[in-house]
Formats: C-alpha cells, structure tokens, sequence
C-alpha cells in the first residue's frame, strides 16, 4: 500500500514537472526529462543483456560443442570491438564491426523492403474494378508512380495523372500525420486521467 502511494505521488510529480514545459523550460521539466531518458538507458541495458547478450551469445556458448560454439566469438569480439569508440585513440577500430552492421541491416532492409512491402503492396492492387474503393486504390498507385516518373516531360494526360498522384500523396501524408495527432492525444487523456483519478481522485 504505502509503495502504491509513493508510486503514484512520483508519477504525478513527473508527469507535472513535464507538464510545467507548457509554460516555460524551467530546472524540473530539465529534471524529469534527464529521469526519464536515464530509466530508458538503464532498461534497454538490462532488455539487452537479459534478451540478447545472456542468451543468445553466454548461454549458448556453454551450451552447444564443436564450431557452432567457437563461431560464436566473431559476433562477441566485434560487439567488443565497437566499444573502442569511447576512446579517441583506438576509435577508428569500432569502423569495422560498424561496416558489418551497416552491410547486415542494409541487406536484411532490402530484402524485409520487398518481402513485407512491395510485394504486398503490388499484390493488394491486382483487383477486379468491380467496387469504387478498388479503383480508387488503382488509379492512386498509378498515378502517384507516374509522378516520381522523371523521365518524361509532364504535359497533356501525363500532367494530370501527375497532378493527381500529387493529391493522393497529400491525402495519405494527412491520414498519417492524423494518426499521429491522435496517438499523441491518446497518451495526453491517459496522463490526464490519471491525475484526476489516481492522484486526486476527482473522477471515478
């Protein structure tokens, strides 16, 4: 109970003290925002070590026999390797296994790119025009294709599926940033409701 209490009385001096950035920035906003990016380091270490490290890197090495096990250095000596970027004098060191994880997570990006967007994306247009949401979704592919086509001039039937690939971009660009005004306004209500209904008890 009593930890419940202090819980709740943090919580809502943080959230104030973020709040009170409305007004000005001031040494509590400054606080509760160095809190906060200080708890998400201090999880994402512990997140990485519990998840990653401990599992997939000590466990197995004392688990599994023969080059499986031994293969298992490479990923831990270039993990060691990028740690050299703290110190000036060694830091060109840390450029080799930041190569590695560039090339892996740019491959692995192309092929994620195209196996879980294009594709689905060239799939979900092959429809029958038999519905108006169905040609909708057609003609907007279409035409915003044809507007990032940049090698003919844009004039006469080719301007104006250009033009109008320029509106279904506009269109999506607002469904977007709607969804991410509402998604900021979701976390606002939840702060708000907690307040007045943890910390006051105001409402029910």
């Amino acid at each position: 109970m009593i930890l419940n209490i202090i819980g709740t009385w943090l919580a809502a001096t943080l959230t104030l003290a973020i709040f009170s950035f409305l007004y000005k920035d001031n040494p509590f906003y400054k606080l509760a925002e160095h809190i906060y990016v200080g708890v998400s380091a201090g999880f994402w270490v512990i997140y990485v070590w519990a998840f990653d490290i401990k599992p997939m890197l000590i466990d197995r090495f004392l688990t599994t026999t023969g080059i499986e096990k031994w293969i298992l250095l490479i990923p831990a000596i270039l993990g060691v390797l990028m740690l050299t970027r703290w110190f000036p004098k060694t830091a060109w060191i840390s450029r080799i296994p930041l190569s590695f994880t560039i090339g892996i997570g740019a491959g692995l990006g192309v092929t994620a790119s195209i196996q879980g967007f294009l594709i689905p994306q060239i799939g979900a247009t092959l429809l029958p025009l038999t519905t108006i949401n169905n040609i909708l979704l057609v003609i907007g592919v279409i035409s915003t294709i044809i507007y990032f086509y940049f090698s003919k001039e844009f004039k006469g039937t080719w301007k104006f599926f250009s033009r109008l690939g320029i509106i279904f971009i506009m269109i999506a660009f607002g469904a977007s940033f709607g969804y991410t005004v509402m998604a900021r306004i979701s976390l606002l209500i939840g702060r708000i409701y907690f307040l007045l209904h943890n910390f006051l008890n105001i409402i029910p």
